[in-house]
């Protein structure tokens, strides 16, 4: 499943994500013990929204970067976009933040906003399921103003260390099984997809690689949960 490309991937991970979203904010907390909203609050930190800043929430799924960014920046201007409809159905329900957010269908290979419309553009778990990284990071470089800041939030291969054995077999074998508990039959192949991707996806530095080839500046890095979690982040300059 991970080695499908073009438009057969993308409408693989649409279908996907929709069949999840009823159940996709509980796995994604038994999945990570908890800690993804720790990550997620850590992504909007570092976004540094301005007062009445401008925040692009992109593969918003059900909207938890989003909902954080009015958590820690009442006074922002907060946008949601994905390409799964049943995800943001799911998110427009949630309360109390759900309908304070402007939901729109997009595709992160053609966002549908103006240029430089955002001061900052923060995805979850969107890079590993695109099927073009370059195009999808030059979108958003487009819609961002001069000083805004991308920031990236997705999984890495395990690193190479003592705890790769155990990773891996919870990637392989707990989180399939998670899936299959919580979700039933119907999610056991997208609870496959989703370690496949992870492993098959860039390490932290080739992904830093290509945001600082997309034209992003003073690209960081911040490693999470034994190295198979990052946080991207930089600066749009002139």
């Amino acid at each position: 499943m991970a080695h499908l490309s073009g438009e057969e991937r993308s409408e693989y991970v649409r279908a996907m994500f929709d069949r999840l979203a009823e159940r996709y904010d509980l796995l994604n907390r038994i999945i990570s013990a908890g800690q993804d909203m720790r990550w997620r609050r850590f992504a909007v930190e570092v976004a540094a929204l301005p007062d009445h800043g401008t925040l692009l929430d992109i593969a918003a799924g059900t909207g938890d970067i989003a909902f954080e960014a009015l958590k820690q920046s009442p006074s922002a201007i907060v946008a949601a976009a994905d390409f799964s409809l049943g995800m943001m159905r799911v998110g427009r329900r949630r309360q109390p933040y759900g309908q304070a957010v402007a939901w729109t269908g997009a595709d992160a290979l053609a966002l549908p906003y103006a240029d430089e419309s955002f001061d900052a553009v923060v995805s979850a778990y969107l890079m590993r399921n695109v099927s073009d990284i370059p195009q999808a990071l030059a979108e958003q470089r487009r819609i961002l103003k001069r000083g805004g800041r991308v920031v990236i939030l997705d999984t890495s291969p395990p690193p190479d260390n003592a705890l790769k054995p155990i990773i891996l077999l919870h990637l392989k074998v707990g989180v399939p099984l998670l899936g299959r508990l919580v979700g039933g039959a119907a999610l056991a192949d997208a609870y496959r997809y989703l370690p496949e991707s992870t492993q098959a996806f860039k390490t932290p530095q080739e992904l830093k690689s290509l945001v600082e080839l997309a034209g992003f500046d003073d690209v960081c890095i911040r490693s999470f949960m034994f190295g198979t979690m990052a946080v991207h982040w930089g600066v749009k300059r002139d």
